[in-house]
């Protein structure tokens, strides 16, 4: 069960495959109970504070691995399901293998059954892509695993995260320079934004130092981020073959979308916290949460307090720390409150801030946020 509790996100991709393509209301129904079986889960469910010891990592890995090509399969039908091409090879692949109609599903689904397709879809390249892409990104001398997770980034157009992230956010977390860590009061919207352009910004001038160190062209062959916009504009071609310039437009909409849902994360995962510069990074600098379904569902990245302290470990060996920051809710209910609930969100968070100043913070730290708000 301690393996098998990992392919819930490849059961959840295939599930969503099936039922979605069942007609109209299915897609929108799934995705309801999809968000609230995580929510009521995280809510229900006794938090999860154990760490286990695993002999075999490859069964750990292979859900990861498998979630890049069923999430390619499941966005691709999304992409003609939304899209405006004739019948193609995609189509009658679905007809005469596995006996569906994509072009009929198309016709008869409603307009609220399409926002549900678009939710969903982003929603997957986030949790399914992003998040373990997220975790291969880390494992700098495996090249595999890297070439893998850059792909699941490539997914929403985020070949930046894999620099920046790791050698940007990382070392600046808690700081006011860093992109990733939203500030007290800070809009979310305006953030999101910001966040986007600064971290690209930051990802090139990383990527431009490592290719001067090494005496290469800098927009050639060895640039990381040109390598990364390629995969990005190879899966855009797909979906135009696929979708036509409809489809395009969806898989440029569900990829902006995912990126987005990932800096609202970011945004939750560092509110309002501080470090002093040059002190190294501890478990307090991270919003934490042990709640069940999204710590399953998220390959743990909700140990963020762990993560942070040591990010050369990988998902299965994080720490739980109970007595770290905690976030109020599970990741999936604290995402949707923060988007449509932002002043909602802003006010459970001064509580827990308050809290956080006064038990977690070192003088250091006090000093900075009373001169912030001076």
């Amino acid at each position: 069960m301690k393996y098998l509790k990992y392919y819930i996100s490849t059961i959840t991709i295939l599930s969503a495959g099936y039922i979605c393509t069942l007609g109209e209301f299915f897609p929108l129904v799934f995705f309801i109970s999809f968000s609230l079986f995580i929510i009521f889960g995280d809510l229900i469910l006794k938090g999860d504070d154990k760490k286990h010891n695993y002999k075999y990592n490859l069964f750990l890995n292979l859900p990861i691995y498998l979630n890049l090509p069923l999430l390619i399969l499941f966005l691709m039908t999304v992409v003609f399901i939304l899209g405006n091409s004739d019948e193609n090879v995609y189509s009658i692949f679905f007809l005469d293998i596995l006996n569906i109609d994509l072009l009929h599903l198309r016709e008869s689904i409603y307009f609220s059954d399409k926002i549900a397709l678009i939710a969903l879809t982003s929603l997957f390249i986030g949790i399914m892509g992003t998040v373990p892409g997220h975790e291969l990104s880390h494992r700098i001398k495996e090249k595999f695993d890297l070439f893998v997770g850059n792909w699941l980034l490539s997914l929403s157009w985020d070949c930046a995260f894999a620099i920046e992230h790791v050698y940007g956010h990382h070392k600046n977390v808690g700081l006011l320079k860093d992109p990733a860590t939203a500030k007290r009061g800070e809009n979310v919207y305006k953030f999101v934004f910001t966040a986007i352009i600064k971290e690209q910004i930051d990802a090139w001038k990383i990527e431009i130092e490592r290719l001067k160190h090494k005496s290469l062209f800098i927009f050639g062959f060895q640039n990381k981020l040109m390598i990364g916009y390629s995969r990005s504009a190879l899966i855009a071609v797909l979906a135009f073959y696929i979708g036509g310039i409809k489809g395009l437009f969806i898989f440029l909409l569900c990829a902006f979308t995912a990126k987005s849902l990932l800096e609202v994360i970011n945004y939750i995962e560092h509110y309002g916290l501080i470090r002093v510069a040059g002190e190294k990074v501890m478990p307090r600098h991270s919003w934490n949460s042990n709640s069940v379904m999204s710590s399953i569902y998220l390959y743990n990245v909700t140990r963020h307090s762990a993560h942070h302290e040591k990010p050369y470990l990988k998902f299965w060996e994080l720490d739980a720390y109970h007595k770290a920051p905690m976030m109020p809710y599970g990741y999936l209910a604290m995402l949707y409150m923060t988007i449509f609930t932002p002043f909602y969100f802003q006010k459970i968070m001064s509580k827990k801030l308050a809290e956080w100043d006064k038990l977690f913070a070192s003088d250091e730290e006090r000093k900075i946020i009373k001169a912030q708000f001076l």
